[in-house]
């Protein structure tokens, strides 16, 4: 990938899921890297994890804005802190999942605007496996005059690869890209859907290696194997970074590249 978007196309980072200190103390060390060396138009990160593992605070939430994002998105642990619930409805460019019950608080999507690019950023949560949320499929069909005709970037914050994977083809050719989240474990199938939509199963998790989804791998490992009642504690490791470079025709909102990038580097990452 050239390190610049052709003139005709804009680049969006996603960082996915923040874990706790270590995965803040990675998001501090290596944004400016990233953002000097691939130059994206925005930068979207996902800080649902951030605050000790699970929720974000107001706080964690404006060091990610100091550090670049241009706006967070969140998932199935976003009120996990209770002092969230006011800083969502404040006007910042944080969202949880559209699909929650109506009077929730804060917003489902946010619409950014820079270099004369209008980016819709929607946060939405799958069914299987998760709590009772409304119908995703059904939500995005009846909203999309919500965007104003902005380009569309979808984190789909889901459990189920076979939910994730199904949603991206209904939005292919609407949305520039729907990344997945929540599992913690970067996906290998990285890919432009046929009609120009960029997708990833799950862009895995800005937290520390190693360990088991950013939690502390000795307390994972005596659940397995004792079944008996444990509390997660985020591992005391180095942080490492896990995101997506997408670009996109500035005039279609079509996607021409998906990539993966790690920090440090491992394998094919760029």
């Amino acid at each position: 990938m050239d390190h610049k978007p052709g003139n005709d196309c804009y680049r969006i980072l996603f960082l996915g899921d923040v874990v706790g200190r270590p995965g803040r103390n990675a998001v501090h060390e290596y944004m400016n890297s990233l953002v000097n060396t691939f130059h994206p138009t925005f930068v979207i990160i996902n800080g649902e994890n951030s605050a000790a593992g699970v929720g974000i605070t107001p706080d964690i939430a404006e060091s990610f804005f100091r550090e670049g994002a241009d706006a967070i998105t969140l998932g199935n642990h976003a009120f996990h802190k209770r002092e969230i619930e006011a800083y969502l409805n404040k006007d910042k460019p944080i969202v949880r999942p559209w699909n929650m019950p109506k009077g929730t608080p804060g917003r489902g999507f946010t619409i950014l605007e820079k270099a004369g690019i209008r980016l819709a950023v929607v946060n939405l949560c799958g069914r299987v496996y998760m709590d009772q949320y409304g119908d995703p499929f059904a939500l995005i069909d009846e909203t999309w005059p919500s965007f104003e005709g902005a380009h569309v970037f979808i984190d789909f914050h889901a459990e189920a690869t076979s939910e994730k994977i199904a949603f991206g083809f209904h939005v292919d050719g609407k949305a520039a890209a729907v990344v997945g989240t929540h599992t913690h474990v970067t996906t290998a199938d990285e890919q432009i859907l046929p009609k120009g939509t960029a997708y990833i199963t799950d862009v895995g998790m800005c937290g520390p290696w190693p360990s088991v989804l950013g939690m502390d791998r000795e307390i994972i490992l005596r659940k397995f194997r004792t079944t008996l009642p444990t509390r997660f504690e985020v591992a005391e490791a180095p942080g490492v970074i896990s995101g997506v470079i997408v670009d996109v025709l500035k005039e279609t909102g079509r996607a021409t590249d998906i990539r993966r990038v790690r920090r440090p580097k491992q394998g094919d990452d760029i």
